[in-house]
């Protein structure tokens, strides 16, 4: 009969910030998965737990997954942690989760502390939509792409981002998505915990005179709304009136519904359109 594996948040600063159901989780667990093992003993000896432990990271979590899954076949648990937060969110832990799937192995995941959602409602930006993107990669042009996607995003943007990268990547982010808000959140629940709401060129003019210290995460405001039919509206001006009238009519549309769709992309009424059409 198979075991299972249970993902436990754990603390992504403050030690107290853990349930008791993943406490009783890891105490319980027949082997437990760690991202960084030095790491985790610390937890565990706080909370004196002596679960026997394994290391799991990005670097072997295809060969380890295998093991773990061999253990799980014979009926054991493994609990799942990473150095901080919840498993499988920006962490190799998704790759076993899809390997348990696939294996038919149970698996269930205990809520708790995540660095994102922590961030976003400190942010003081919109909450009720909004995207998560990790550490942007390394690599320039998979960078370039993902940050002209983002340029266009309505809804609030979360990053994550290590100190020594901080500077370049507000560089990238002002220049592609222009001079927005942004929320940088630095060691959460941690005893220098800083939440600063500033916008783009603040926030590089403050680390000229500081050098970031800490983990991050940046929470970004959207594009608005107004932006965009602004944009849109700008773009529609670049042409006149007759050609923006064809583009509608060469898609099938019939001249009434052209003109409304033409009134509407500039912002005028239709008897405008009306007017410059007989001319």
């Amino acid at each position: 009969m198979n075991g299972k594996l249970i993902l436990c948040a754990t603390p992504i600063g403050n030690l107290q910030d853990i349930t008791l159901r993943a406490l009783e989780a890891l105490r319980e667990a027949d082997l437990i998965a760690a991202e960084d093992t030095r790491n985790s003993i610390r937890l565990l000896k706080y909370y004196e737990i002596n679960t026997p432990m394994t290391s799991y990271h990005e670097y072997n979590k295809i060969e380890k997954a295998k093991y773990l899954i061999e253990q799980m076949q014979k009926g054991k648990t493994v609990a799942l942690i990473t150095d901080a937060g919840t498993p499988a969110i920006s962490d190799p832990g998704e790759e076993l989760v899809q390997m348990c799937q696939r294996a038919h192995i149970p698996v269930t995941s205990l809520p708790g502390a995540s660095a994102c959602i922590t961030a976003l409602t400190l942010s003081g930006l919109h909450t009720r939509r909004f995207c998560f993107e990790g550490f942007l990669p390394s690599e320039k042009k998979e960078k370039k792409e993902i940050l002209e996607e983002l340029k266009e995003e309505s809804r609030t943007i979360i990053l994550y981002e290590a100190p020594h990268r901080l500077i370049s990547t507000l560089s990238e982010l002002q220049e592609t998505l222009g001079d927005r808000k942004v929320t940088l959140c630095r060691e959460l629940t941690k005893k220098f915990e800083t939440i600063m709401p500033v916008t783009f060129s603040e926030a590089l003019s403050f680390y000229e005179e500081e050098a970031p210290r800490g983990e991050y995460v940046l929470v970004i405001e959207g594009k608005s709304l107004a932006d965009k039919k602004r944009e849109i509206e700008e773009n529609w001006q670049r042409i006149g009136i007759r050609e923006h009238m064809e583009i509608y009519e060469q898609e099938g549309m019939d001249r009434k519904e052209a003109m409304k769709k033409v009134a509407a992309d500039r912002g005028i009424s239709k008897r405008e359109v009306y007017r410059e059409l007989l001319r």
